[in-house]
This record gives C-alpha cells, structure tokens and sequence, in this order.
C-alpha cells in the first residue's frame, strides 16, 4: 500500500480507511491509498505552518533555489521509476509519461534558478523618508491537482509555491496520486525540512473539501472541472484568501485558406490525441476557412485512420482513458453527434487483444459540427475533434470565441497582418501563431479568461501570485 506524506513521514490516514486504485488499462485493482479526511488534512496544515515557524521559514531564498534544483537532478536520477508509476498509474504511453517526468524536474529547475531573483523595489517618497517594497510568501498553499498530468501538475504547481518560500499541502486525484507522492519522498532525500511538502491522498468531497475550507491556508490553487472551481472559490471567499482556477478549455485551430497545411495537419492531429485528449489545452475545435475545408479533412481523415490506441508498453499514439467515467463520457458525447446526424469523417484503430474491461476510447473526426450542438461547445476530454467552417475572418473570429472557454487557441496563417488582427481579437489566455502547444511552456504564463478560470501560472507570473508585498514607509528625518 502506498501511504501519503505528511511532516516528512509516510502515514496512513487516521482512520484506516482506505482507496482502492484502478488500472485503466484493464480495470484491476493494482494498489491501495489511504482515504484522508478533514483530520488528515489538520495534522498536514499544521505541519505546514509548524514548518513556516521552523527550519523552512528560516531557509534564504538561495537555499531554496539549491533544493529545487537538487530536487529536479533527483527526477533525473530517478526518471525511469518516475515514468514507469506514471504510465501504470494514468494508462498514458511510456513516451508521454517519460516526457512528463522531463517536464516536471525542468519546472524544479526553472523555479529553482529563479527563487533569488525575485526582488522587491526602494519607492521614491517625501524628503526624510525611504520606502521599501518587500515580496514575502503567502503562508501555506493548498494545491488541487488532477489526473491527466499528475507529475506535470505537481511541479507546475508547487514548484514556484516553494520557491516564494511557501509551505505546501497536495491533494492529488484519487485516481492518480503515486507520482505526487513518489516525489515529496525524493523531496525529503534532498534535504527539503518536515512539513514543507504535504500530500493528503483521498476524495475531492472530503480530504478536497477539507483542504479548500481550512483556515489555515493562506492560498488555494485548483485545475479541474468548472463545477468544482465554484466550490473551490466560495471556500476561498469563506476565508478571503487568493485562489487561481484553471478550469478546462475547448480551444480552437482557426485556419485561414493560406495556411501551410503541410506544418498544420501534424500538430492539430497530435493538438487532439495528446494524452488521449485529457488535456485542458486540448486543441478540440478546429474552424476551417472553406476554401480549403474539404482538403485539410482529406489530409486529416487519412491521419487519424493511422493513430492507434493501446497499452502503456505498446506505446502507441494513444493510451486508455483514466477512469469508466470518462470513457462513458466520451462514449456518450459521441452518441450525441451520431443522434444529431453529424459527420463521423475518420476513427482511429483499437489495438487488437486490449483487456476488454479497459478504458479505451477510438478518436474520432467528427465533420460539419454545428456550432451551437454539445460537440463543440463542451470539454469533452477524449481524443474527439469536432470540425466546422467559415467564410470570412470576422466569422472565423466569432465561431473562435463562440464558447464559455478561453484557454487557448492557435491561428493558422501566412498573413502577418491577419496573425495580429486574429491573435488579439481571440478571448484566450494564450494563443499560438502557426505552432499549438510548442515545448511544455515551462517559461510562458499560461490561465484562461472566461470560464476557463482566472489566475497564471507558469513563468515568472506564478511567483507574484503565489507571493504577496508588504510596503515599508521609513521615516529618518
């Protein structure tokens, strides 16, 4: 059994009770986590702030900085181990869950090399007096993580947490917790002080529930589904404390008539069957001028009768789904296209001999969606690209911000007039020029508008928001 981490010591929860662990890869219990409610969540906020009190709130912002970058070499030393829980644990590739072990030591990395150069300012004010800007942390952050990227997550979320000198307590997704936890201990191996890094495994509506009202937090951060992101920030307003939501997406690809197809095709192909579509960032509309619709779904039909779906070790272009909810959710998003009489233009292929209690999904093309129709209006979470077209650039812009989301986008042209004019008429938090998703994005804020949430993280905006200032006004005659 996998226990969780609290204080620097691998406990069970209070109670004994206990989870079991799925596989998606053929549905079998492969692991217990322990069942956390609100007193495990206690014992963890109470660590974290004993922490602040002791050794950790007395670590130097270099010190700091030292153990994230000894922490991203220890991911290095240990990324196989890393990988291998990744995949077992979510059913993603072997290549998609090595990639994300890389990713998260490079967030350590970057945050680790940027813990001391985060300054505060000497305002100028009135003769007699000097006036000092200071930034200091928060306190303790409260972090709700999912499943799609749980080794990504983590590092995305509390490495500049840790690095502003924070104290931090993760709740992972039930169904994908043994990375998270793999790390914290990795974390104690090189040095970080008891209760710095705390993780409470258990259900969103209790240990999640717990963790977002607690008064002990100073901070909430959470990525996951609309519905839940409401809950999360009453709980923040109880308390008046910050939070950032990242709460999905369904971003378009809006391709203009003079884009290079050739450069297009391969990344909205790969934009839709990432991590078998459980991906916020998901490139799940495509919106295509019609002078060159019928060719690119040519080109794209022809691409997605080539990807495959298997398990981890097949290490195909797909892996299942992580739960048999979300493969019924797929499930039933793509009877609602059949019903409405939508084009089913390609699918991609099921190994043979998969594990028949699986959570596989075939992606699918869908053509001709109606703007207005549930395929193209919300997050579906699968590897299900709903197509659609437009006449002019006003259009392509409208039918671009034609959701409740704004988390990113991509616009497809050579013309670097209508690259400007589009990019910032699209409501997104990012949006890419001829490219979707380019590198992981360490280094770039990323958030959404809308419904999509409010709040960055990534790059250097992470560490203002999960830091505050204090003004000191200095008078010396």
């Amino acid at each position: 059994m996998t226990k969780m981490f609290i204080n620097g010591q691998s406990v069970n929860a209070l109670s004994g009770k206990v989870l079991d662990v799925l596989s998606p890869v053929d549905g079998q219990k492969f692991e217990e986590i322990p069942r956390g409610e609100k007193a495990d969540v206690d014992l963890a906020v109470n660590a974290a702030n004993k922490a602040l009190d002791s050794a950790w709130g007395k670590t130097t912002a270099l010190e700091r900085g030292r153990l994230l970058m000894k922490l991203g070499e220890k991911v290095l030393e240990h990324h196989a181990e890393l990988a291998a829980l990744e995949a077992r644990d979510t059913g993603k590739p072997m290549t998609t869950a090595k990639t994300d072990i890389t990713v998260l030591a490079r967030y350590f990395e970057f945050y680790g090399s940027a813990a001391d150069k985060i300054h505060g300012l000497v305002l100028p004010f009135l003769d007699g007096y000097t006036v000092n800007v200071l930034r200091e942390p928060l306190g303790v952050t409260a972090h709700i993580i999912p499943w799609n990227y749980p080794a990504q997550m983590l590092g995305r979320s509390i490495a500049p947490a840790l690095a502003m000198g924070n104290a931090v307590v993760v709740k992972p997704a039930e169904d994908a917790c043994l990375t998270p936890i793999r790390v914290a201990e990795l974390a104690r191996d090189v040095g970080f002080p008891d209760g710095a890094i705390n993780i409470v495994t258990g259900l969103g509506e209790e240990a999640g529930a717990a963790l977002s009202e607690h008064p002990g937090i100073n901070f909430i951060s959470f990525t996951g589904s609309n519905e839940v992101g409401v809950l999360i920030q009453k709980a923040a307003a109880k308390n008046v404390i910050k939070c950032v939501l990242e709460l999905g997406g369904k971003s378009p690809h809006v391709v203009f008539g003079d884009a290079d197809l050739d450069r297009a095709v391969p990344i909205i192909t790969r934009g839709i069957i990432a991590n078998t579509g459980q991906t916020c960032t998901a490139g799940s509309r495509l919106i295509v001028q019609k002078s060159i619709y019928p060719e690119i779904m040519d080109r794209l039909a022809k691409q997605f009768a080539q990807i495959k779906v298997g398990t981890p070790d097949m290490d195909l272009d797909c892996g299942p789904v992580v739960n048999i909810a979300q493969r019924d959710r797929v499930a039933y998003f793509l009877k609602e296209a059949e019903k409405s009489g939508i084009e089913m233009v390609a699918q991609g292929v099921l190994s043979p001999g998969l594990p028949k209690e699986g959570y596989y999904v075939t992606p699918t093309l869908l053509g001709n969606v109606p703007a207005n129709h549930r395929c193209a209006q919300e997050e579906i979470f699968g590897p299900v690209l709903a197509a659609m077209s437009f006449d002019t650039e006003a259009e392509g812009i409208a039918l671009a911000n034609g959701t409740d989301f704004g988390l990113m986008a991509a616009v497809w042209t050579e013309n670097g007039g209508r690259q400007q004019r589009v990019s910032k008429a699209i409501k997104a938090g990012q949006v890419y020029i001829n490219a979707f998703g380019a590198g992981g994005g360490v280094e770039l804020p990323f958030g959404g508008v809308k419904r999509s949430g409010h709040g960055r993280e990534k790059g250097f905006l992470a560490l203002e928001e999960l830091s505050t200032t204090k003004t000191v006004i200095n008078y010396h005659g």
